[in-house]
């Protein structure tokens, strides 16, 4: 029988448009797995890498970090996946420069650490909005010493519980503020961080306020709000609760200002980026930047995704917008990425 056939969008210098054609087919080391894509998802991260070769080690490079599909090859280690099994994963290409390590291929490699059995009743289209966001989610909640994201820049260091399949969730008596509630990577902070038992006040556009309370916000204002600092800090203060800081998932001048009159008027506290935080922090903030790959995610996958998707627990928040089917529908979505999407999670099927 023919060995099967591996495309990819490859990206053979920055700005310029991805180039579908032959990959060599990836064979599954040890902790490793080989998945046959079904759906990948594209985060603002990647078009970034597109426009300017960021964090890019080897060209031509195969980049995109989001998967679900099913399992081709498992590697010589491997006891809790099998050929055939329906996953979700989350790549690493970032950090190995791999090009069998980037999402936008048929063919792909995944640590088996970073991947979970997707539940039957879940769709590939709908499950592969979680990966890349609970890697960030985790990363940003639960780290204990901070780490590099890239120099000069600290990773944030929570220290945070990780989350729990506890129903009811013990409650920690800590609250964190997110500022970005719509977002993906919000849309998951809220998530983790309810289920590992911290308070989330959510910070989004009035009509994304459902979207937020769906993933476990306790209290949600308008962004666009002129008391919304005022209104946040009363929120945190009348909860009781230790104020443990704020996660910016949008990480502009424009959030950081609303960010930083908070955390003055709570006294400080952690500030947890999507991109470099604010140079002109005081004294009494933690700032970091998330650098969505470490192995503090590991257990999560391991002992907690499947279940928390079977139980609802997680669920896949935002709901994806389908751009197309084939990998040179990839491009688009990440200009579409880039002009601005809100609340959704642009996705191509494959």
């Amino acid at each position: 029988m023919a060995a099967p056939r591996n495309q990819a969008a490859w990206l053979t210098k920055a700005d310029t448009p991805l180039e579908v054609g032959d990959a060599p087919l990836p064979t599954a080391g040890p902790g490793e797995l080989v998945v046959k894509n079904a759906a990948v998802a594209i985060n603002p991260l990647d078009w970034h890498m597109l426009d300017s070769g960021v964090f890019v080690q080897q060209w031509p490079a195969i980049f995109g970090c989001d998967i679900a599909g099913e399992v081709h090859e498992v590697g010589p280690d491997q006891k809790r996946f099998k050929r055939g099994d329906r996953v979700i994963g989350h790549t690493i290409n970032l950090v190995s420069g791999r090009p069998q390590d980037g999402a936008f291929a048929k063919y792909v490699v995944v640590p088996a650490d970073k991947a979970a059995i997707l539940p039957k009743a879940i769709s590939f289209t709908d499950g592969v909005v979680v990966p890349f966001a609970l890697e960030a989610a985790v990363c940003a909640l639960s780290l204990k010493v901070p780490g590099v994201a890239m120099p000069g820049v600290s990773t944030p260091a929570l220290g945070l519980p990780y989350p729990s399949l506890q129903d009811p969730t013990p409650s920690t008596g800590k609250t964190i503020v997110v500022n970005g509630g719509s977002a993906s990577t919000g849309s998951m902070v809220t998530q983790v961080a309810t289920a590992a038992g911290v308070r989330v006040v959510a910070i989004t556009g009035a009509h994304n306020f459902e979207l937020s309370k769906q993933c476990g916000a306790a209290e949600v204002f308008d962004h666009k709000d002129s008391s919304v600092v005022e209104k946040v800090v009363d929120a945190v203060r009348k909860s009781g609760d230790e104020f443990v800081g704020i996660f910016d998932a949008v990480s502009i001048p424009p959030t950081y200002a609303n960010d930083l009159a908070i955390l003055e008027k709570l006294g400080g506290g952690h500030l947890a980026c999507t991109h470099p935080p604010p140079a002109d922090a005081p004294a009494n903030v933690k700032g970091g930047m998330i650098f969505a790959v470490n192995d503090v995610t590991t257990p999560v996958w391991k002992e907690f995704v499947t279940p928390a998707l079977e139980a609802g627990k997680i669920k896949c928040l935002p709901t994806p917008t389908i751009v197309g089917k084939g990998l040179e529908h990839v491009q688009e979505a990440l200009q579409k990425s880039k002009a601005g999407v809100s609340a959704t999670k642009l996705v191509v099927e494959l």
